[in-house]
């Protein structure tokens, strides 16, 4: 009757703890003064009446606006060769570790314990005076226990590392977007440098024929030696700036191969033509950037994650209770097995450290981590509308420049045209149809550079708009965060 009455004492002192359970600390939401929330950070990204962007949906491969295959399939390359993809997913795999370890604390632990010694006990640990013989002593038992997570202790820290781990997801994503932008950006580079050192190589035959004219207007006495030299000076810059354009185009093929995870080497790539658009470039809105820019996912999710640290930190100021059974054992080894070796036990153990312990400061510190990953969470948004607006506006502009250089050079083209026309009928001298033929290419080598430069704010402005991870292949895993993560995203 003693031993019912008192694990029916037991079970009513630990019962309504056990329905008392609440979890500490404050619960998680996107803070309503957050930047992020701000109507103006949400607001669309196009002015009314532009011809370079439009509002449409940022597509998730937007490399595929190019309708290039050579830039599909080195961007197909880099996301499962790069490896700084590689690293990254690692970091993400162990996350996700971490939040399973912690996870495994929810569960009940079991431990087994076996233990051989031969000894000499000391004699007066019994009241004995005299000595006691050296023994063979074994000791042998299983212990099982479970942690009551009365506060919510183990709950906030599985929050926490659960949002650490989607955070380490976003990082991914976010060097994904990177790969992407800087393989087709070293693909637009190559090219472009391509097309400029063409350019440049006509530039140079005009200059040549123009140093031939010269000499024989030379000969006949009909020009001074001194222009015979200027125009040598002039083919002499000019055929000295073709390294430069050859060696931008091995410097892209380099940078190519790293990003395909290969030793750099003179990756010869087709290139048919810088990768243009046929309609304006699709850009969203500021909501949309935001939900998809990885680096404001990833910040959401550390703010989220260092709240959940804050009710980690609050339940140190509770009793933890742990209930557990072990049985077992103990005693000389010949005897072990006999009723006088077993021992057992069940029950709870309450251990509760008092505030003077430092949780009330560790608490207070965790607030302030929680306020510097808010303000972290702002700069980070303040960062992504910042980069898109002005890389948006750089497009634009590059886009009139460009604009411009190609009514120019339209008009270049017909005055050359017209001037060969003449020279044809004896109307002008050949030199006149020269030099209106070297401003037409001279005019054409800087809407090359305009192209290129065209091409490659499109990347960047691409890069910022942070698409291009969606349903991309893990590099060096298959593990995925828990499918619970997918619901903790902010909106």
């Amino acid at each position: 009757m003693k031993r019912n009455a008192l694990g029916l004492a037991l079970i009513g002192s630990v019962l309504p703890m056990l329905f008392a359970c609440m979890t500490v600390g404050p619960d998680y939401k996107v803070p309503e003064k957050a930047l992020v929330q701000a109507p103006e950070a949400n607001a669309g990204l196009v002015e009314a009446g532009s011809t370079a962007a439009s509002s449409e949906a940022v597509p998730d491969a937007w490399w595929r606006l190019y309708d290039d295959r050579e830039v599909n399939a080195l961007v197909q390359r880099a996301l499962v060769a790069n490896t700084n993809l590689r690293v990254a997913a690692a970091n993400l795999q162990r996350a996700i570790a971490n939040y399973h370890e912690v996870e495994a604390e929810n569960l009940v632990q079991g431990s087994i314990n076996a233990s051989t010694e031969r000894t000499q006990l000391a004699g007066e640990a019994f009241l004995l005076k005299e000595k006691v013989p050296v023994l063979n002593i074994g000791n042998y038992g299983i212990g099982v226990s479970y942690l009551v997570d009365l506060f919510g202790k183990l709950a906030r820290a599985d929050e926490a590392a659960l949002a650490n781990a989607e955070a380490s997801r976003a990082a991914l994503d976010a060097v994904r977007v990177a790969v992407v932008a800087q393989t087709v950006k070293a693909y637009v580079e190559g090219c472009a440098a391509t097309d400029e050192l063409h350019a440049a190589e006509r530039q140079l035959a005009l200059q040549e024929r123009a140093v031939d004219l010269t000499r024989k207007l030379v000969v006949a006495g009909r020009s001074e030696p001194g222009d015979l030299d200027q125009a040598n000076a002039e083919a002499g810059s000019l055929r000295a700036a073709l390294p430069q354009f050859k060696a931008r185009r091995t410097a892209a093929a380099y940078r190519l191969s790293v990003m395909l995870g290969q030793p750099p080497a003179r990756t010869e790539y087709v290139c048919h033509g810088l990768p243009t658009l046929k309609k304006p470039l699709p850009v969203g809105d500021g909501a949309a950037l935001l939900r998809r820019r990885p680096d404001v996912r990833q910040a959401e999710r550390e703010l989220a994650s260092s709240v959940a640290r804050i009710g980690v930190a609050t339940a140190d100021l509770f009793p933890t209770i742990r209930l557990g059974a072990s049985a077992g054992v103990t005693g000389v080894l010949s005897d072990l097995g006999s009723g006088s070796t077993v021992h057992w036990g069940v029950g709870p153990m309450i251990t509760w450290n008092f505030p003077s312990n430092g949780a009330i400061p560790h608490i207070h510190g965790m607030k302030a981590e929680s306020d510097a990953a808010l303000a972290r969470f702002d700069g980070v948004v303040l960062k992504a509308l910042e980069e898109t607006r002005t890389a948006l506006s750089a497009y634009g502009f590059e886009l009139e420049r460009n604009a411009g250089l190609r009514k120019a050079r339209d008009a270049a083209a017909d005055a050359a045209r017209e001037k060969r026309i003449l020279y044809a009928g004896g109307r002008v001298s050949y030199l006149v149809s020269l030099n209106a033929d070297r401003s037409l290419v001279s005019l054409e080598q800087t809407l090359a550079d305009s192209d290129a430069q065209v091409a490659l704010k499109q990347v960047a402005l691409f890069e910022a708009l942070g698409g291009g991870w969606e349903n991309a292949p893990m590099p060096a895993s298959k593990h995925a965060v828990d499918e619970k993560s997918d619901s903790s995203s902010h909106s």
